[in-house]
């Protein structure tokens, strides 16, 4: 009996532990709680991934569990990327940034993988989330040729 009451005493202060941190993030990202303004912008994109998140995990049962069961973990898959990628564009610690990129690699490889396990057609390749774009890859004028006459 100890143990059950020991066990039940800390799942219940994991749980209001967490629902503190999740209850307080809202508030942070609308900048109650001392933000710094630089920060907003990583906030407001981890708040909007968050919610999109929770709004696409909730399905309708269809009654194949499988099927259901990729269905709530693809956008939670792409959540995790969503907030990696927010890391990525905002974070400085290096370490963490290193660990945004693989979250970013390794929830895209479940999400095909889920998908392929249910015979769904697999999305078309696309370039890295955090490849750079043309525009940003663009040959510097000093070592584009010459124009001839």
């Amino acid at each position: 009996m100890r143990s059950f009451l020991r066990a039940h005493a800390c799942r219940s202060t994991v749980l209001a532990t967490l629902a503190a941190i999740v209850g307080a993030f809202p508030a942070v990202a609308a900048g109650a709680g001392g933000a710094a303004a630089d920060e907003q912008p990583f906030l407001s994109e981890n708040q909007k991934a968050m919610t999109k998140m929770m709004d696409d995990m909730s399905i309708k049962p269809t009654g194949d569990v499988d099927g259901d069961f990729v269905e709530m973990m693809v956008p939670h898959h792409q959540g995790a990327i969503d907030m990696a990628l927010a890391e990525l564009r905002y974070g400085h610690n290096e370490q963490l940034r290193r660990i945004a990129q693989e979250i970013v690699i390794e929830q895209q490889q479940e999400i095909v993988a889920m998908r392929f396990a249910l015979g769904q057609s697999l999305p078309a390749p696309a370039p890295a989330p955090t490849a750079p774009t043309p525009a940003s890859t663009s040959v510097p004028a000093h070592s584009m040729p010459a124009a001839t006459q």
